[in-house]
């Protein structure tokens, strides 16, 4: 086959990217190495930035997320036992964030995708890709137990961490920044009401703890764990009481969660990467394949959307009028933001968790960050124009 832009991954990145490409007339090929179920199952991130929000919409993909998503205008903050809200509107011009979890964005673009736009092929496994100096670079790959090949004049990598375009940019040129957190999430899903209208982000000397959702009647919860940690060592009665613990208010010493039945169970390990450059000839990297966060300040898949929103642009001026010069900036480009977010992310994180053998002194720095923001409408305002999204 032949296409204009040759998209390796099938997540919201490429899947988003593809839709707009589409809209604009730029034709496109999608690979995705995993079976159609398996895409739409994979439990990620829920909560979408306003500028995700609106380009989900005017990709054609925004009718049920408007209808089922659930908008929320802020956040609270529980430390020291006491509930401080950060409203996002007042302190962000407006902004807002909807709930609306990544399994149901990636099921709408994918039947958008089926239905009118350009090929989407499952079970596709990349093997390699060359010609990336050239002006036609091929993808191999595997599909349907044949070897085939894939040409284009743009191969985008939005085929995650582990993926093989990343390893297509030359080593010599490639830089990767790293860091590894000495902690994880438990993460659970429960069939119960939400503990609360908005999130709730909790510092506790017992460790971080977030109430979050996916719908009115499933709450999505976790938990600060130490890595390796077994999700089967925890029984769900010893999740729910840990959970009450750090989340528990002087104000209200009666306060719990309502219980459910736990249906899903896993340990998420954290960690901060940025792979530099972005680009390299013909050859582009969006979302996890370039960067990871950890997921305390709600920004992987906003970074995902947020960098094919800056490629489509560059694509169809590419295609529009001849010009490369978006091409040739967005790495650059997406980078700024990226690093924004990335430091956001950190601050979110070595805020809200206790590292191990934490000392006194390192928890007391942390809570008067807390009290700073609950204090100082400018600090609160750092936080909700972080959170909400910077302008593209």
């Amino acid at each position: 086959m032949h296409t204009t832009v040759g998209i390796v991954g099938g997540g919201p990145a490429g899947l988003l990217l593809a839709r707009l490409l589409h809209n604009a007339g730029v034709d496109s090929v999608v690979l995705e190495r995993r079976d159609r179920a398996y895409v739409e199952q994979r439990q990620r991130a829920g909560i979408l930035e306003q500028a995700t929000v609106d380009a989900l919409r005017s990709a054609g993909a925004g009718q049920r997320m408007d209808r089922e998503g659930m908008p929320h205008h802020g956040i609270e903050l529980r430390f020291g036992r006491r509930a401080h809200r950060v409203d996002f509107p007042s302190l962000s011009g407006g902004r807002g964030v909807m709930v609306y979890a990544q399994t149901e964005v990636v099921k709408d673009l994918i039947a958008l995708q089926l239905a009118d736009g350009g090929p989407l092929l499952f079970d596709a496994e990349v093997r390699s890709v060359e010609g990336a100096d050239g002006d036609s670079p091929a993808i191999r790959y595997v599909h349907e137990g044949r070897e085939q090949t894939l040409t284009c004049a743009y191969v985008i990598g939005c085929d995650g961490f582990h993926g093989v375009v990343r390893h297509a940019l030359p080593a010599s040129l490639r830089t990767a920044y790293e860091r590894t957190y000495p902690y994880s999430w438990l993460g659970i899903l429960a069939e119960a009401p939400p503990v609360y209208e908005e999130l709730i982000y909790a510092h506790s000397e017992r460790g971080f703890a977030l109430a979050s959702m996916r719908s009115a009647s499933v709450t999505r919860l976790y938990l600060q764990v130490p890595n390796d940690t077994d999700p089967a060592s925890w029984s769900d009665a010893r999740i729910w009481d840990e959970l009450d613990a750090r989340f528990a208010l002087d104000a209200d010493p009666r306060w719990r969660l309502e219980r459910g039945p736990v249906t899903s169970k896993a340990v998420l390990p954290m960690r901060s990467h940025v792979t530099e450059p972005m680009s390299h000839g013909r050859l582009f990297l969006a979302g996890d394949a370039a960067h990871i966060v950890p997921p305390t300040g709600a920004k992987g898949l906003n970074l995902a959307a947020a960098d094919v929103i800056v490629l489509a642009r560059a694509l169809i001026e590419w295609r529009r009028t001849g010009s490369t010069e978006l091409l040739d900036a967005y790495s650059d480009t997406c980078l700024r933001r990226v690093w924004r977010a990335e430091h956001f992310s950190h601050f979110m994180t070595t805020t809200l968790h206790a590292a191990p053998a934490q000392s006194p002194f390192e928890t007391r720095l942390q809570l008067s960050q807390l009290e700073r923001v609950a204090s100082s409408p400018h600090a609160a305002a750092e936080l909700a124009e972080n959170y909400t999204g910077l302008s593209l």
